[in-house]
C-alpha cells in the first residue's frame, strides 16, 4: 500500500478510531529498535514535556495497558499506562491504510494494529 502524508489533525482523527484495539508500536532511534504492545485506550497530545531526558515541544501520548520489549523477545509490563512519542514541528505523519509512520529528527515510529495475548 502507498503511504499517504497526513496533517496532524488527520493523523489524530484516524488514530482515534483505533481506541480499544490492540496495537504494536515500533520505535527506531539510531541503532535502537524497541517494540511495545498496547491496548489503546486514548490518544492525547501534551506540550512542554520532558521525555527520556529529551525536551520536546510536544508529545503524542498513547494511553493504555501493555508490554514493552526489554531485550530480544522478552517483554515486561509498561511502567505507566502511557507510551510517549516526542514530536516536533517538522515531524511527518503518514498512513498506508494499515500502518501509521511518524518520522522525526530523533527517530521513526510505526503504529499498527496487532493481535497479542
Amino acid at each position: 500500500m502507498k503511504q499517504r502524508r497526513l496533517s496532524i489533525e488527520e493523523f489524530n482523527e484516524l488514530l482515534q478510531q483505533w481506541n480499544d484495539q490492540q496495537i504494536k508500536i515500533v520505535k527506531q532511534e539510531m541503532d535502537d529498535i524497541k517494540e511495545t504492545l498496547l491496548v489503546l485506550r486514548g490518544v492525547s497530545f501534551t506540550k512542554g514535556q520532558s521525555i527520556d531526558d529529551y525536551i520536546s515541544r510536544y508529545a503524542l501520548q498513547l494511553n493504555g495497558s501493555g508490554l514493552i520489549e526489554t531485550t530480544m523477545n522478552n517483554y515486561e509490563s509498561l511502567p505507566a499506562e502511557t507510551f510517549e512519542i516526542p514530536l516536533e514541528e517538522e515531524a511527518t505523519y503518514e498512513f498506508d491504510g494499515a500502518r501509521f509512520t511518524i518520522s522525526t529528527s530523533r527517530g521513526v515510529y510505526t503504529i499498527e494494529q496487532n493481535q497479542f495475548v
